[in-house]
């Protein structure tokens, strides 16, 4: 059948920092009587979009392929090494190119059966389309593009989540990076007291 399964490598992950894992699924959008779709790829951790993609059909070159991509792209490759990418079962999700970047990049696939083991890019799509596509005039294709894209912005920037106490996935992203760079500096002062203390107390050789 072609058909590629992987396990869920999310059921019982504890989530600790960005780049962990990624969660993605493709939606559609309709549109002067056709449908459009919309992929998108977010960090489980502080539910930044990190990568999208726009297309009016299904194939993997036009959905998943570009928005792992661009998450690549945004995150940085020495990023993706162990990250875990999971996904429902849908075929753009095992299509060979797409398997093919994920090896490259060392990314671990993960797939679920159910659509509600992909919770978090399920709410994903709603927001996106509920919250704003929903309310703008669009009137054709390079319009959604241009829409989506201030979407992703305004979700981004704007959007404050009770489970980031109430900060946006930017500024949630933005504390974490602020309190690292903080607590870098204290390790190395640390280290240094602590070498000069074992240099103090070793024994002087005559």
């Amino acid at each position: 059948s072609g058909v590629v399964r992987f396990d869920n490598l999310l059921q019982s992950l504890k989530l600790t920092h960005v780049n962990q894992a990624y969660c993605s699924d493709i939606t559609y959008f309709e549109l002067n009587d056709r449908f459009y779709y919309l992929t998108f790829m977010m960090d489980c951790y502080s539910r930044k979009v990190v990568g999208y993609s726009v297309s009016d059909n299904l194939y993997t070159e036009y959905t998943t392929l570009p928005a792992l991509r661009q998450a690549i792209r945004n995150r940085g490759e020495e990023q993706m090494k162990g990250l875990i990418l999971h996904s429902d079962e849908g075929g753009q999700y095992y299509d060979k190119n797409f398997l093919l970047l994920t090896k490259q990049h060392e990314i671990q696939n993960s797939m679920c059966e159910m659509a509600y083991e992909n919770g978090k890019a399920e709410r994903l799509n709603g927001i996106i389309k509920n919250n704003y596509l929903k309310h703008w005039q669009i009137n054709n294709y390079a319009e959604l593009k241009q829409k989506v894209d201030q979407a992703v912005r305004l979700y981004n920037h704007e959007k404050p989540h009770k489970s980031l106490r109430y900060k946006t996935p930017v500024q949630f992203e933005s504390e974490i990076l602020n309190l690292q760079q903080q607590t870098k500096p204290m390790m190395m002062k640390s280290f240094d007291a602590k070498r000069k203390i074992n240099r103090a107390s070793s024994p002087v050789l005559s």
